[in-house]
């Protein structure tokens, strides 16, 4: 009885603290729910792609550092897109590679998704709705802390030692903020890392948090700041560069390696970044001007000649990019270029991205 009243007690505890969690935050409604032949796909192409290194119970740690996917926290608060694109594109500088076809991988664009869906399912855990304002830190304390409380298993310079890269590049470019400090504060069920909330002050996570994300554009110092936006002056780059030339897929789309010999030879062109604006904070192609899909083009687009090269973008890889495309061929843009590979596309083919900053333009 006694064995029995303790077992209750320490899954009340458990079950407690998982509740905790997701109390903190605003939950949100489950993605789709997957159909029976998609969830049986989905776990066969786990067991196929995924469990030699993540486990066939999905544990982690089995080889090359993977880390657990059946963690709550990671669940609660990463679905889908931190979850989707490493699968997806993989994590450049780390065994693991791209899974999709388009990067080379063997699974389609719905196989990754409903992959995804499968390993949130299989959590059983509710989403939580976090925050994608920057949190604000010390770098220079948050430093001595890591160095302190993480270094041993991320290593002195985030690359990873028992535990993944934390200063991997693609990574930091797409994981906001909040889901870095949620995942200091709760910490991963079921393995090494554990919760520092009551370890650390609130104080000293968000420190760490602003020092991590300070290396997203390498393992240096730099404040993370909003930059302001381009100006319609600036939307040309390399105004005195020659035309690009490109040999379209399908008549819509160049291919990365077009593009990026095309940035490189300072061509003239307009790069436009159809994500939310938020996101161009966060990683963008150099030189790019946000233009989100849903903004209103005849503002956005009034000075631009209709004849210089439009090259859009965005992640999903194409649709965004497709529907402003399509918008700006209706109203007499005749140069335009949707990117094929999408911006998680271009940085697993090592491509480069910078943080938000207008300071990039050139003559």
């Amino acid at each position: 009885m006694i064995k029995l009243l303790t077992t209750l007690i320490s899954l009340s505890v458990i079950l407690g603290s998982l509740t905790v969690i997701a109390q903190d935050y605003e939950t949100m409604p489950p993605p789709r729910k997957l159909t029976p032949e998609q969830a049986k796909v989905a776990e066969q192409n786990y067991q196929k792609y995924c469990s030699l290194c993540h486990g066939k119970e999905r544990q982690g740690h089995v080889n090359d550092h993977a880390p657990s996917l059946k963690s709550a926290s990671l669940f609660q608060s990463g679905v889908p897109h931190a979850i989707l694109r490493p699968m997806s594109y993989g994590r450049t500088g780390t065994p693991m590679g791209g899974y999709l076809d388009e990067v080379g991988g063997p699974m389609t664009l719905a196989e990754t998704w409903n992959l995804t869906y499968w390993l949130f399912e299989q959590a059983g855990v509710d989403r939580i709705k976090l925050s994608t304002n920057p949190v604000h830190g010390d770098i220079q304390k948050g430093a001595q802390s890591y160095q302190k409380e993480c270094a041993t298993c991320h290593g002195k310079n985030g690359e990873g030692i028992t535990a993944p890269a934390l200063g991997n590049p693609s990574a930091l470019a797409h994981n906001t903020d909040e889901f870095i400090r949620y995942a200091i504060r709760h910490g991963r069920q079921n393995t090494p890392m554990k919760a520092y909330q009551g370890v650390l002050t609130d104080q000293e996570i968000d420190n760490i948090t602003a020092f991590l994300r300070s290396k997203a554009s390498g393992w240096q110092d730099t404040k993370p700041i909003l930059k302001s936006l381009p100006t319609p002056e600036n939307y040309v780059i390399n105004p005195k560069g020659a035309d690009p030339s490109f040999s379209l897929k399908d008549n819509q789309y160049v291919m990365a390696e077009d593009l990026n010999e095309a940035l490189e030879k300072k061509q003239r062109m307009v790069l436009f970044d159809t994500r939310v604006t938020s996101v161009w904070q966060t990683a963008h192609i150099k030189g790019s001007v946000p233009l989100p899909y849903y903004a209103d083009l005849d503002i956005m687009v009034e000075d631009i000649p209709t004849d210089v090269q439009i090259v859009a973008y965005c992640s999903c890889p194409r649709a965004a990019a497709d529907h402003v495309i399509n918008k700006l061929k209706n109203r007499g843009y005749t140069r335009t270029a949707v990117l094929w590979e999408g911006i998680f596309g271009w940085m697993h083919l090592g491509y480069p991205v910078t943080r938000g900053d207008i300071n990039n333009l050139t003559d």
